[in-house]
């Protein structure tokens, strides 16, 4: 409503052609109030250092990132270590640990989806048996198979090559 009456305020004088400059010093004042006023019911639009600004909004999920990062480091030698199973250069630029388990359809997929992108991105890709390396994946907090882990994340379930090709371009 007050930016209705702001516009109309704004508009109103404007399309008689009176001069913002010739308010007297109490319709300034007024004027100011009531954009202020607006200003404060849609603090989006105030610079972000302004009094009554609206603060960036908090990473909702920041906690639970870095603990999941943390964990990725803490274990980064039992994930890409270039002695473990795998397939692709051992320094390749990019790494990725696959869990995988047998009889598992979306596994056999996820693997063959992996060497295709292997032979077109310098790509190394671990491949670890989810049960073999139990504590591992419930470190990780890893409860399916396929999971993907890059060096900063995780993904559960299988992911269509297409997708997988988007993470290795970013």
């Amino acid at each position: 409503m007050r930016g209705l009456l702001l516009a109309a305020c704004l508009a109103g004088p404007a399309a008689a052609g009176t001069d913002f400059s010739d308010l007297s010093p109490s319709e300034r004042a007024i004027l100011g109030q009531e954009i202020r006023a607006v200003l404060l019911t849609l603090p989006e639009l105030l610079p972000r250092d302004a009094p009554g600004a609206v603060p960036e909004a908090a990473e909702p999920y920041a906690d639970e990132i870095d603990s999941d990062l943390a964990r990725l480091k803490a274990h980064e030698k039992a994930l890409f270590g270039p002695a473990l199973p795998g397939f692709g250069p051992r320094d390749a630029a990019q790494t990725i640990a696959l869990f995988t388990r047998p009889d598992c359809e979306a596994c056999t997929r996820a693997e063959a989806d992996l060497r295709a992108l292997a032979q077109r991105f310098d790509l190394r890709v671990t491949i670890l048996d989810m049960d073999e390396n139990a504590a591992l994946a419930d470190s990780l907090q890893l409860d399916m198979a396929p999971s993907y882990v890059f060096p900063n994340q995780m993904l559960r379930g299988h992911i269509p090559a297409i997708v997988l090709e988007r993470y290795l371009k970013d």
